[in-house]
């Protein structure tokens, strides 16, 4: 259920100046876990806290500093095959782009709820929608889960057989539905120079888990530009 001080800090944001900037500096993709393991309420508690991380001053700070703007897309995966796009490639050169994905996400509605947990799939997907990005000079994928791999190849497959040069994938792994979900992300999930795994103790907690874990892939470009 959406709370009225959600939606008003969607409202408010909307009415602040949008920053433009230039060249595309990062291509942030983020899949969200709506495996059988995640009931309506736990689902729910996922795409207001996304939409509230997205919102909040110190995530938009991020998102609109640096030397160019992000392109983000986010999609929900569960089984082998069940993998749907909530938000294509969207260039954040304003606030307003932040607060217009915000909103789409709270008008979502759940593609599946009856799959495993495929995330070796989830990452295939991940490679294949990151083709279509704009060209950035870097690409993340961010999975988010409460489970381990349960159906089809896991994540070691999927990083020997897609393209995932030059790519860097960081995890989100929530607590609560399976033991030792955060060792599990940190051995088999995250990929790559400064791969980290932000940890959520139950999806209540899946709000601040968000926004830390935005802050700081959004912070990391920064300081890359700033080395350059």
């Amino acid at each position: 259920m959406r709370t009225p001080a959600l939606l008003l800090s969607l409202g408010l944001a909307l009415a602040a100046p949008a920053a433009a900037q230039a060249e595309c500096r990062l291509a942030l993709l983020l899949g969200l876990d709506v495996s059988a393991s995640v009931d309506a309420e736990e689902y729910q508690l996922q795409l207001d806290g996304l939409a509230a991380a997205l919102i909040h001053p110190s995530v938009v700070e991020a998102a609109l500093s640096g030397t160019g703007p992000v392109a983000l897309s986010i999609y929900e995966w569960s089984g082998r095959f069940q993998q749907d796009l909530l938000v294509d490639w969207t260039l954040i050169e304003g606030e307003a782009d932040l607060v217009g994905i915000a909103e789409r996400v709270l008008r979502s509605t759940r593609s599946h709820e009856d799959f495993p947990t495929a995330i070796g799939y989830a990452l295939g997907f991940a490679a294949t929608h990151l083709e279509t990005a704009p060209p950035c000079l870097f690409r993340t994928v961010d999975i988010s889960g409460d489970g381990q791999n349960n159906d089809g190849f896991p994540p070691a497959a999927a990083y020997r057989h897609f393209p995932f040069e030059g790519v860097t994938v960081n995890g989100l792994a929530i607590g609560g539905a399976s033991r030792g979900i955060e060792e599990y992300f940190l051995s088999e999930v995250i990929r790559g120079p400064g791969a980290f795994v932000e940890y959520a103790r139950n999806h209540s907690d899946f709000e601040d888990a968000m926004r830390r874990k935005l802050e700081r892939e959004l912070r990391v470009m920064i300081l890359g530009d700033l080395a350059d």
